[in-house]
């Protein structure tokens, strides 16, 4: 019986390295250690041995059968690395061979629009800022103003990270749910005047429609100086709708709250999906909103390290996914976000 085994593992283990393909692979792990293979068979005559080989023979049946299977395993890594490997005369410059049409790739439209607003602002003197998507407490909310009460920082907002419950301002981490709390960040790490945008994607606890994504672009612009009038801000904004639809846009500033600006508007512009007739999108009234803005609140500009009876300035804070929708005439947000083919290569 001894003989037996060391040549079914001797064979077993040439016809493992032997192996090319899965299928090939499997086949030999049939054979010697599957159900009706040969170590099986062996195992199923050990009951009938004499009682002095029977547990000799059993242990030395059980080891060779796991030396194949430890065998198997390897070569199946093996073989799997060996798929994914480029041939040396690969030609990576001859096109792919398609069961269709040849399809192109494209940007995605919220790529795009980043992009063309990258373009806009840096034409206007602006630089490109970004950062991690984990920010803090002290970034996200104490640096911006946000009370110690602020419902934006209980978790039915915010998506805050686990283990950090009992902590406080800078070492409280979670995903940035707005871009603004990196205005301070770059602010504490540079010297004034600023005019800079970053752009990003933020998270938020909430339910998702048609309007609305739990991760979702947003698209911040701030400028701070000595001596920077208001009504520039206002300017501004009509400048890079401008540049980005190529056409006139309708704005319109109301009124808002909002921690980190003081006065604070809401900024709408006309609905460009149903030029301002009313649809879904803009909830039948013309107007969407876009984007939050205003000047820099005293405590802000203070966080970074500035004057507030020196420096004033502006933020708005856009919000690129619903940019993209005015653009290509798109009413569900949820679309951008979806991965569908279909949708994506209206943009191709």
């Amino acid at each position: 019986m001894k003989e037996k085994l060391d040549t079914i593992l001797r064979e077993g283990t040439e016809k493992i390295a032997a192996a090319k393909t899965a299928q090939e692979l499997q086949e030999v792990k049939a054979a010697y250690v599957g159900k009706t293979g040969a170590l099986t068979e062996i195992l199923k005559e050990v009951p009938r041995l004499p009682a002095e080989v029977r547990a000799e023979t059993g242990r030395a049946a059980n080891q060779t059968k796991q030396q194949l299977a430890a065998l198997i395993d390897t070569r199946a890594e093996e073989i799997a690395l060996k798929a994914s490997e480029i041939p040396a005369d690969f030609d990576c410059t001859v096109p792919g061979i398609f069961p269709s049409a040849s399809r192109a790739g494209g940007l995605h439209p919220i790529t795009q629009m980043c992009y063309d607003l990258n373009d806009a602002f840096r034409s206007m003197g602006f630089e490109i800022f970004q950062e991690n998507d984990i920010s803090s407490e002290l970034y996200a909310f104490d640096n911006l103003n946000f009370p110690a009460e602020h419902p934006a920082r209980e978790s039915m907002d915010t998506y805050w990270l686990a283990g950090r419950e009992n902590e406080r301002g800078g070492t409280r981490l979670c995903l940035r749910p707005h871009l603004t709390g990196a205005s301070v960040r770059y602010m504490q790490t540079r010297k004034p005047p600023y005019r800079f945008v970053y752009p990003g994607r933020v998270y938020r606890n909430e339910s998702t429609d048609a309007r609305h994504e739990r991760a979702f672009f947003q698209y911040e612009a701030l400028v701070v100086d000595r001596d920077f009038p208001f009504a520039s801000g206002e300017i501004l904004i009509k400048s890079i709708f401008e540049k980005v639809f190529g056409r006139d846009v309708s704005v319109r500033m109301r009124v808002g709250f909002f921690p980190f600006v003081e006065p604070g508007f809401e900024i709408d512009m006309a609905c460009l999906v149903c030029e301002g007739a009313g649809c879904s999108v803009c909830k039948h009234v013309g107007w969407i909103e876009v984007m939050p803005g205003g000047s820099p609140h005293p405590n802000v500009l203070r966080a970074a390290g500035l004057n507030p009876e020196e420096y004033t300035g502006f933020y708005v804070n856009i919000g690129l996914d619903r940019l993209v929708m005015m653009r290509y005439g798109i009413d569900d947000v949820r679309l951008s976000h979806s991965g569908d083919l279909r949708f994506l290569e209206q943009f191709t």
